[in-house]
């Protein structure tokens, strides 16, 4: 399949299905001697997708304020997706680094704009405009605000200028004066702390729910139509060199088992730019989880911290420590991510350490270095301290990485590759 383009045609009336939209289109290259391309009149344009010889209707802009974007065309399946999926399919263009354009499409096949980087992240079938994102949402209080939640300011006097829509990601104060915002904007894609609700047009953004969100305060709406599909993809941290701003201490009643809250979605974000990430396969999101409770207790360990000190509950201390980017690195524990180009490779703890049954800092410390380099696909939660498939299957593949084949790459390091993956 082809790259789709982006071609701008006048509006016409009626279906927004692909059929009616291609002859629709044919109509009007007829009409028009210089081809498809028509100039678009200052009121009014409409968005028209052109892809491997097919052409179909993607938005269409209200020409003034009163008029109503088509609703969403059946042939669309949305995903049900919980709040921590969404925000972790945000942060694969995040981790991506997918510049903006409001032309171009991403390898995923979304528009790389502000409400394209909504549509994948809320799992639309197409990429959607702020005028049409609405239809996939439900109005909300800004007091109901929760992860995978969007703010969007829609310019209906001029759509192209001036509109915009973010991902919510928590609140970065107790004041709820700042959040935590996933956002598809010059140059790139990136995470970061903007003022609530935004910078500029602050009156004007409207807080909404996706229609199609579980798990949260909005029911699952099942149906035929709807997709109930799990999000799988790699995450990143994308802190984009931002931390949450500001913060008290929420209390300890904030995090252990069965809590949820926008909170544990901040404590998540801080241990990512604190050395964290590999303990994160599908988060940080707002559900406590056995990857928040790792992370935290290992950066509890690198502050020298043992016994009720290190129980993976972030107190006062730690919360402090993460939220101002003081103490330890997470990974410093480890021997990975901390140490320094001239630091020397801790020593090979020999080849009996890394066989099944066996569990310790060195399989540990192994994990985490592979995932820093890069060799993550492999685990689904890890890497920990006990040996498992998931830790030979990634020396073998950084093994291959350094072309060995045969018995040099049977996904049991020896010294050679110990000192390759610490170097």
């Amino acid at each position: 399949m082809s790259t789709p383009v982006f071609v701008e045609f006048e509006p016409l009336p009626g279906c927004v299905c692909e059929d009616c939209a291609r002859r629709r289109l044919t109509q009007l290259a007829a009409r028009s001697p210089g081809g498809c391309r028509v100039p678009p009149p200052a009121a009014a344009r409409v968005l028209v997708v052109a892809a491997a010889g097919a052409v179909a209707t993607a938005a269409a802009v209200p020409a003034a304020a009163e008029a109503r974007a088509p609703a969403p065309h059946q042939s669309s399946r949305p995903m049900v997706l919980t709040p921590s999926q969404i925000l972790g399919r945000a942060r694969t263009w995040v981790d991506a680094g997918v510049p903006y354009s409001m032309d171009k499409r991403w390898r995923d096949g979304y528009r790389q704009d502000c409400s394209g980087f909504v549509s994948m992240a809320w799992g639309l079938g197409s990429s959607q405009w702020t005028g049409s994102l609405p239809e996939y949402g439900e109005r909300i209080h800004s007091s109901e605000l929760m992860p995978g939640d969007i703010l969007l300011y829609h310019n209906h006097a001029n759509p192209i200028h001036g509109s915009h829509v973010v991902i919510f990601g928590g609140w970065a104060d107790s004041s709820h004066s700042r959040y935590i915002a996933y956002e598809q904007t010059k140059p790139r894609a990136r995470i970061r702390t903007i003022p609530y609700p935004y910078w500029s047009n602050s009156s004007q953004y409207v807080p909404y729910r996706y229609r199609y969100v579980r798990d949260g305060s909005v029911p699952d709406p099942g149906g035929s139509d709807i997709s109930d599909t799990s999000d799988d993809s790699d995450d990143s941290d994308g802190s984009n060199g931002n931390r949450p701003g500001g913060g008290e201490y929420p209390g300890s009643a904030s995090f252990g088992p069965g809590a949820f809250n926008d909170h544990i979605t901040q404590l998540g974000s801080m241990l990512m730019r604190s050395g964290g990430r590999p303990y994160y396969r599908s988060g940080p999101g707002p559900r406590w989880g056995e990857a928040d409770r790792r992370a935290v207790e290992a950066f509890q360990r690198a502050q020298g911290w043992s016994g009720e000190e290190a129980d993976g509950i972030p107190g006062p201390g730690t919360w402090r420590l993460l939220l101002h980017g003081g103490g330890w690195d997470a990974r410093a524990g480890g021997g990975t991510g901390s140490r320094s180009a001239d630091t020397p490779a801790p020593p090979y703890p020999g080849a009996a350490r890394f066989r099944p049954g066996q569990s310790g800092d060195a399989v540990l410390a192994l994990g985490r270095q592979l995932v820093a380099k890069g060799f993550d696909k492999h685990y689904d939660e890890g890497p920990g301290p006990a040996w498992g498939e998931a830790d030979r299957r990634a020396v073998e593949a950084f093994q291959r990485a350094q072309g060995w084949s045969g018995d040099d790459a049977d996904g049991y390091p020896g010294p050679e590759t110990w000192r390759r993956l610490f170097s």
